[in-house]
């Protein structure tokens, strides 16, 4: 029965292209494309098909973690950007359309996200070893989407593009109190106090991102101007002239929306900017992927523009400016996961074989979710005043034509 349910399912999905399926049985069969090259797959754990109908996602991306989805060639990239390429393109089974609709309103309000359940959902993720990220990251460590500001830029300079992108949306005077919200391992924080002469307070839930990033921002000799502090959002007390959150708010958790944005607006000052860049869903509401949400961001949410503008009208902030990433965020996972593979050897040697056929897949299925699919990054600009920022976007891009990703502003010298 649930053979001839995958089967049925496959035929579906697949219209472009082609994939060879082996079944538990031996039974061989092809979908797609009748003169296509097909990717061939074996199916060699036989509880797979019944948990491939009733949870796909969840069930493909344990079938390869353990051994029991096999890619001939080693092309499970190959497999999943097909896959999503041909469900973009509305041949979405059933099967997959109604386990997202059961799951959506579970993770839309009923699975809340309280101090104690995030400190362990950050903990899961950012609190792994340094050294997994160094494999794979830019010399600043930073875990969020570039800014691919123009063709051929290498991940560093894609990654120093975003940071100063981002400052100058905070439009900063030397002294600017700042609130990093979500702070990583201290690059946005130091480039602020830095190159802008910023005052900053970065937070941060993980232990490991707290210690690395005290240590760069004593190294840097920022102490006076920049404050790493484990703390949750939540408890922040103050008032700001900034406040700036980086790939932060994914981790919030939809019932929590409200209370980030309220927190955010009793934070800032009258006539401060608030800038916040996340993960978000270019489709209405609907559940993120249960397999990401097991092993990769427990707790994690990614919102509809719709759902977190509805909690920014709540907080009673205005809406000063909406930038919409669509390929960077493509781009960036496309860096880090050819950096892992060919550093495959040390992953090995931190964790172990299941351990990077989990990062691996992770990788994957994310760059196919903003390359073929409805995924992007949002920037949310926000403020209590309407001239919090100019009315162009004039301000953000030099006169003399100067790439914005080649200038720093050092208006602390």
């Amino acid at each position: 029965m649930w053979t001839w349910a995958l089967d049925r399912a496959l035929t579906r999905l697949f219209r472009r292209g082609a994939v060879e399926i082996t079944y538990p049985s031996g039974k061989v069969r092809r979908y797609g494309e009748p003169g296509a090259a097909p990717i061939r797959v074996r199916i060699t754990d036989p509880s797979l098909p019944r948990r491939l109908c009733l949870d796909t996602e969840l069930a493909l991306g344990e079938g390869y973690m353990d051994g029991g989805i096999v890619f001939e060639d080693d092309a499970m990239r190959a497999f999943i950007h097909l896959a999503v390429e041909n469900r973009s393109a509305g041949n979405n089974p059933a099967l997959i359309r109604w386990s997202h609709r059961l799951a959506a309103p579970v993770q839309r309000y009923f699975r809340r996200n309280p101090i104690h359940a995030a400190r362990r959902n950050v903990a899961h993720h950012y609190d792994l070893s340094g050294r997994l990220y160094d494999l794979f990251l830019d010399a600043d460590r930073q875990y969020s989407c570039a800014y691919f500001a123009h063709p051929g830029m290498s991940l560093d300079e894609a990654q120093e593009a975003k940071k100063q992108h981002i400052a100058r949306k905070l439009r900063l005077r030397p002294g600017d109190r700042v609130l990093d919200i979500g702070c990583g391992w201290g690059g946005m924080a130091i480039t602020l106090a830095r190159d802008y002469g910023a005052e900053v307070l970065g937070i941060t839930l993980s232990e490991e991102q707290h210690a690395v990033a005290t240590a760069r921002v004593r190294e840097a000799g920022l102490e006076d101007r920049v404050e790493i502090c484990l703390q949750d959002y939540r408890k922040v007390r103050g008032r700001f002239d900034a406040i700036v959150s980086v790939g932060m708010f994914e981790h919030v958790g939809r019932p929590e929306f409200d209370t980030y944005f309220a927190t955010v607006a009793k934070l800032l000052k009258p006539d401060g900017r608030a800038l916040i860049h996340t993960i978000g869903n270019q489709d209405p509401p609907q559940a993120t992927s249960s397999w990401i949400r097991k092993y990769i961001f427990p707790g994690g949410y990614i919102p509809a523009m719709s759902e977190a503008l509805a909690s920014v009208e709540q907080s009673g902030m205005m809406t000063l400016d909406v930038e919409v990433w669509r390929l960077h965020y493509a781009e960036t996972l496309r860096h880090w996961h050819d950096r892992f593979v060919a550093r495959l050897d040390e992953a090995r040697a931190l964790y172990d074989e299941r351990f990077c056929r989990m990062w691996r897949y992770y990788l994957t299925i994310a760059e196919s979710g903003f390359r073929q699919d409805r995924l992007c990054v949002f920037q949310f600009q926000l403020g209590h005043q309407r001239d919090a920022v100019p009315i162009t976007r004039d301000y953000l891009y030099p006169a003399d034509g100067t790439p914005a990703y080649a200038q720093t502003a050092h208006a602390a010298e």
